[in-house]
């Protein structure tokens, strides 16, 4: 194995706000502690948190990396004291406590997993930040089963294209939104049974059509909250990932009751590393052998070299994009 050098590049924040504070800097390699991997990252994945850490509205836990970046695929250099699974030269994906947009990054072994079968790097960095975001509210908290109407609001996002294809590989049926008909057509070319242009539509009445959805995925908020009430039907479960369109909402709960819904929701990068664990383990039983075979796989939008992270935040700011920004090394 090549040697890791003293030091790398990495995208600093250098102060919150637009994309142009995103800046590369040379910086020390950091070298793996205790259950911990150092991988020599190919790409990373872009998501909305760091949009949001980068504007300053999400600071990363106490103990993560300052490094905006939350999932990387790419070759482990150096394996810490006590990891048993992943040794030097195995090629991985992994879901980070941040530090992903640079050359280097560590990864908690628990939350490595090794790299999909006939997957490139590009493609796997686009899946664990989206896939164990997914699976856990979803099939976890949500608890969809086979057969029963899942509602994805987003549905051309990294998120909603992960979503649609993981429900529907596993039985389920699927109605989403998106912003445009050629979103709509992109959802429903995944396999969404029914794609809703909310620009032209109400999606309430859209899943009344169909009797109203047992499991609603939401990421916008605001006016979407008291919205999905009525759009769920009897004992639905509500799972809310973020508020795109803002955390509070004049809403009527009466529905909640009525209906005996369940409003859950989480989010993912505070989480404990046995919690990311457990979750990784699930994935790898039953979402890994979807992506092998094909069932599943990760919708690509664009890549864009490390040093050009502000033009990836640009595209995803755009709202233009379908599935999944990744940055390249």
């Amino acid at each position: 194995m090549p040697e890791t050098p003293e030091m790398m590049t990495a995208i600093a924040i250098r102060e919150p706000g637009g994309p142009d504070v995103l800046e590369p800097r040379e910086v020390r390699t950091p070298y793996p502690g205790e259950g911990q991997l150092l991988v020599k990252v190919a790409a990373a994945g872009v998501n909305r948190p760091d949009i949001l850490q980068r504007m300053g509205l999400y600071p990363p836990p106490k103990g993560h990396s300052e490094v905006p970046g939350l999932e990387v695929a790419g070759e482990v250099m150096i394996a810490g004291r006590g990891t048993s699974r992943f040794r030097p030269g195995d090629r991985v994906a992994a879901l980070v406590n941040g530090g992903g947009y640079a050359d280097y990054c560590i990864a908690e072994e628990v939350a490595t997993l090794p790299l999909p079968d006939g997957l490139g790097m590009g493609e796997a960095a686009a899946l664990p930040e989206t896939v164990f975001t997914v699976w856990h509210n979803v099939f976890e908290r949500g608890g969809l089963k086979p057969g029963e109407w899942l509602l994805v609001h987003g549905g051309s996002s990294g998120i909603g294209t992960t979503a649609i294809q993981l429900a529907k590989a596993l039985g389920s049926r699927v109605i989403t939104t998106a912003g445009s008909p050629e979103k709509c057509q992109a959802c429903e070319a995944l396999g969404a049974d029914r794609a809703v242009n909310y620009n032209t539509e109400d999606f309430v009445a859209a899943a009344k059509e169909i009797g109203g959805v047992n499991v609603i995925l939401d990421m916008v908020g605001g006016d979407y909250i008291e919205r999905n009430l009525k759009a769920a039907k009897y004992d639905g479960r509500i799972v809310q990932i973020a508020f795109l369109n803002g955390s509070t909402a004049d809403v009527n709960f009466m529905p909640l009751m009525l209906k005996r819904l369940t409003l859950t929701g989480s989010t993912l990068r505070a989480r404990t590393n046995d919690v990311k664990g457990a979750i990784a383990r699930a994935v790898e039983k039953n979402v890994w052998p979807l992506v092998a075979s094909g069932k599943m796989r990760p919708v690509m939008d664009s890549s864009f070299p490390l040093a050009e992270a502000s033009e990836a935040h640009r595209r995803m700011e755009s709202s233009q994009h379908i599935g999944k920004i990744v940055l390249e090394t």
